[in-house]
């Protein structure tokens, strides 16, 4: 009878040791092994291309990355989006949220593959937070009053676009990004999380000190409140655009590799 039962003490020591290990993982934000998939999931008025420039990056560093295509029109048909992308990879993974996307790596970051968020001047509202009620604490960034509506949907006007969210970029470029950008559903930021996976897993923050799309001062109380390691950039609310290097060296970081 001892085989047994010494089989089941090294089963339950083994287990033990993994939900240590998980534990401390969570408690420092350090990753015991380096992480190898890297999902990044694009915000509102962009695409998955936005993440262009990091991408190479990332790729050329030897990790497996995959830019999701966020339908826009809801806050659930995002998650699902982030979500097959999520059980695509082969193991631990990083998820990176630009902007409206922090709504959306919050929700579907409790995926068990998940060890790390990483958001790029984005939102990161808690379970059930009524966001829009958050941000009108802080002031008004510009980019909204370039809001153009039409059949239910809504996108920013070109000058908009150039000025206030992609400010930085050179204009031959930012006019490219702009005939790309995704239409949203009007009712796209009303929309609730259940879930605030930056309570319970390590978190990395981007704020952009010039962005005219968020509010910088919010940008600086999201950071704060998910107690994330944080990097400031003098930068648009397209920091992966205008310093893709500071944005792959932050999600490296994330994922425990060199940098």
């Amino acid at each position: 009878m001892r085989t047994p039962r010494s089989f089941m003490q090294t089963i339950l020591a083994g287990a033990a040791a993994l939900l240590l290990s998980h534990a401390a993982f969570a408690a420092d934000g350090s990753t015991a092994m380096p992480v190898k998939n890297i999902v990044l999931v694009h915000g509102a008025y962009a695409d998955g291309s936005s993440w262009s420039e990091v991408i190479a990056r990332l790729q050329q560093a030897g990790l497996h990355v995959t830019s999701v295509q966020n339908p826009l029109t809801s806050l659930a048909d995002d998650v699902e989006a982030t979500r097959r992308v999520l059980a695509l990879q082969d193991g631990p993974t990083i998820l990176v949220g630009h902007s409206w996307a922090g709504t959306v790596i919050s929700e579907a970051g409790v995926d068990p593959k998940v060890v790390g968020l990483v958001y790029v001047a984005a939102r990161a509202p808690d379970a059930g937070e009524d966001y829009g009620a958050l941000a009108s604490k802080f002031p008004a960034a510009p980019a909204s009053a370039g809001l153009v509506k039409s059949g239910g949907f809504a996108q920013l006007s070109e000058e908009a676009f150039l000025r206030d969210f992609a400010g930085d970029i050179a204009p031959a470029t930012a006019k490219v990004m702009y005939a790309e950008q995704g239409r949203i559903s009007e009712t796209l930021f009303a929309a609730r999380t259940t879930q605030a996976a930056w309570r319970n897993k390590p978190t990395w923050y981007a704020i952009s000190t010039n962005d005219r799309t968020t509010s910088p001062q919010l940008e600086h109380f999201l950071a704060q409140r998910m107690h994330a390691k944080t990097i400031e950039l003098a930068s648009s609310h397209v920091s992966m655009l205008s310093h893709p290097d500071d944005i792959t060296k932050l999600i490296l970081e994330a994922a425990g590799q060199p940098h």
